[in-house]
């Protein structure tokens, strides 16, 4: 954990540690001495690593895993919390008219960025009939994919939720501003302690080293960004990327990134996906209809959308 003289007799703590493939960082200021930081900092990595272990696909004790083994067999037992990020993600379906869908997850068996590796239209057509949010069936504290081979996936919105939970983890332990960076997912806890706006920098989507967009936050908030750079290829001049439309299997086309503000970053997160999704238009316009959210869209060909309350926000393009 490092350690910075931060305003106002502050310390100013920092910590980095891996996180559902990343690094996560954590950065808070404290006035209380580096025994309490540093129950603090454990406490906020602890919470960060027990919803990765949870929810990740990848785990095989993970409760996802535990839902994909039993995928047409029968029901599991699951918590309140498991519940609320399952609705979650059927909402974030149904907001999108099916372009998002929790058991979209099934498209990595042929889907391979790492490789980039295109599949065949025959492949992705067999796999689709597994594609499909209505065969999620949550009944009394239970859910159930009702045909085998399904598989959920909670990674459209896992990220985000780990992030809020760790702020209100911070909260918790006494803490009273800071900062969170999950992977690119940025959660604000209080206000800064020299009173300035935070700032958070969002990159150019066709250019690693440049900034493209700064956006300030006044308060608490939550900014997230979903784009087609972070897990993807290009073949004969075809970006492919792991944003897949679940109507079709293929990835979703018109938008490098899009940026958005909200009270939580649960809340950024999905609007950021969603509005991805449906593409520059559609997802504009369902930016501008979200109460309490503010975002920012840029195209494949480079133009910047932004909603009209977004005032608070610089275009570096130039």
């Amino acid at each position: 954990m490092a350690v910075l003289t931060a305003p106002e007799a502050r310390v100013l703590y920092t910590t980095r540690f891996p996180l559902m493939g990343g690094e996560a960082l954590i950065r808070f200021a404290d006035d209380r001495g580096p025994a309490r930081a540093e129950r603090a900092a454990r406490a906020a990595v602890a919470e960060a690593r027990r919803i990765e272990a949870k929810y990740s696909r990848y785990r095989a004790q993970s409760v996802v895993s535990e839902i994909n083994r039993e995928a047409g067999r029968g029901p599991v037992v699951i918590d309140g919390e498991t519940e609320h990020l399952i609705r979650a993600a059927l909402d974030l379906g149904r907001a999108t008219g099916g372009r998002f869908d929790p058991t979209v997850g099934v498209l990595r068996r042929v889907w391979d960025f790492k490789r980039a590796q295109v599949p065949s239209p025959e492949a992705v057509a067999a796999l689709l009939p597994l594609v499909d949010a209505r065969e999620v069936v949550l009944r009394c504290g239970t859910v159930a994919l009702a045909r085998p081979g399904m598989e959920l996936d909670l990674g459209g919105v896992g990220k985000e939720y780990a992030a809020d939970r760790v702020a209100e983890r911070l909260r918790e332990e006494g803490v009273d501003s800071a900062v969170l960076n999950f992977l690119g997912d940025v959660r604000t806890l209080g206000r800064r302690g020299d009173g300035r706006p935070w700032r958070v920098a969002v990159q150019d989507p066709r250019d690693r080293g440049r900034c493209r967009l700064v956006v300030r936050v006044g308060a608490e908030a939550g900014v997230a960004t979903s784009g087609d750079y972070e897990r993807g290829f290009e073949r004969d001049g075809i970006r492919y990327h792991h944003l897949l439309d679940a109507t079709t299997g293929w990835p979703a086309r018109g938008l490098a990134s899009v940026t958005v503000v909200a009270p939580t970053a649960f809340d950024a997160g999905r609007l950021a996906t969603a509005a991805f999704l449906l593409g520059p238009e559609a997802g504009l316009k369902l930016l501008e209809g979200a109460a309490g959210a503010e975002g920012a869209l840029i195209t494949e060909a480079g133009d910047l959308l932004a909603t009209a309350g977004l005032g608070a926000i610089s275009d570096q393009a130039g």
